[in-house]
């Protein structure tokens, strides 16, 4: 086979991490590198590529996008949050393994139970006297809304006085 690459479904090596003077650059990609953006640099994935680098000293994992090229030194470079993730900032480097990720079947973020939604009451009312603008009442309509504000009023001063005795 000319011109193709095998890639073992899983590498072991060393992986470092991005400077931060490099934050803003652009990348093999043509994207600009952002320290917390999960991203990496593979010498020979496919730019694009999604892979899931775990620290074998802790077992802790974070999946990645493949957006650089590095060099040989070291199997993969990674964005200062994806060191982060896997807790490797303060040795600078770690002993990983990486692998291509592939996305689980299934409709992402669908819930496994059924949620009990609340039924809505569509229930259509009458609007109230008071919402009607005044330009548009009638005469009759205006004694009629003052007639039942003083009747209000007088409710309320002789409850007002039934408690007081």
């Amino acid at each position: 086979m000319t011109g193709c690459t095998l890639l073992p479904a899983q590498e072991k090596g060393m992986a470092s991490y991005y400077a931060d003077r490099l934050h803003g650059r652009r990348m093999s990609d043509g994207t600009r590198y952002h320290r917390d953006s999960l991203t990496c640099a593979h010498k020979r994935y496919p730019l694009g590529t999604m892979l899931k680098v775990t620290n074998i000293k802790n077992g802790k994992s974070v999946v990645v996008k493949v957006t650089d090229r590095c060099g040989t030194r070291r199997i993969i470079d990674l964005s200062y949050a994806a060191a982060k993730q896997l807790d490797m900032l303060r040795a600078g480097v770690a002993m990983v393994r990486v692998e291509k990720y592939t996305q689980p079947l299934g409709v992402p973020f669908k819930p496994s139970d059924e949620i009990d939604i609340p039924e809505l009451d569509f229930e259509i009312t009458r609007k109230p006297d008071f919402s009607t603008p005044i330009w548009k009442k009638t005469d009759d309509e205006d004694k009629a809304q003052h007639e039942i504000k003083a009747q209000n009023r007088r409710d309320q001063r002789a409850a007002s006085r039934h408690k007081h005795k």
